[in-house]
């Protein structure tokens, strides 16, 4: 079984005038992913991998995250390929996912998010939003045979 928990970055700025890759979180943003991490300590499985995109607002966002319920945040590994809005370039690296790792983390990007997660999750989502979390599970035991698994909890800022 593989467990895979997708989060998208929190609430960015666009005031700075730096590319898109380099924009930061604003401070609703910041407050936004602490609540969510807070929310869903109780739930993370133990051996959690961490994934980020290397956009500032996505690993910005796995940091807050992952300092906000005492997780080293050296756990991350950044990966330039998950900087990307495309579902099929997002689940080929989900795919490649080493198949000791049971349980994945990735912090991300919409559309790519909101799209693998209708793909392969049971639960319709019409939009993940900003901070929000979705974990799903697949009975398979190996990351490049993942299919439609089971949606088993979002969280959502507004929610909280």
């Amino acid at each position: 079984m593989k467990s895979l928990i997708l989060v998208r970055h929190a609430k960015s700025s666009w005031e700075f005038g730096v590319s898109d890759k380099q924009r930061p979180l604003e401070e609703k943003g910041i407050i936004a992913i602490q609540k969510v991490a807070q929310e869903v300590v109780g739930i993370l499985p133990n051996d959690l991998v961490f994934w980020s995109s290397t956009a500032l607002r996505a690993s910005s966002t796995s940091i807050i995250f992952c300092k906000t319920i005492n997780i080293d945040t050296s756990k991350i590994n950044f990966i330039d390929k998950l900087y990307t809005f495309d579902e099929s370039q997002l689940e080929f690296e989900i795919k490649k996912c080493d198949d000791k790792i049971n349980n994945l983390i990735l912090f991300g990007h919409n559309e790519a998010i909101t799209n693998f997660v209708n793909k392969f999750g049971n639960k319709y989502i019409e939009n993940v939003p900003t901070a929000g979390f979705v974990y799903l599970e697949f009975e398979q035991s190996s990351w490049k045979n993942i299919n439609k698994g089971k949606t088993i909890k979002t969280i959502f800022p507004k929610e909280i």
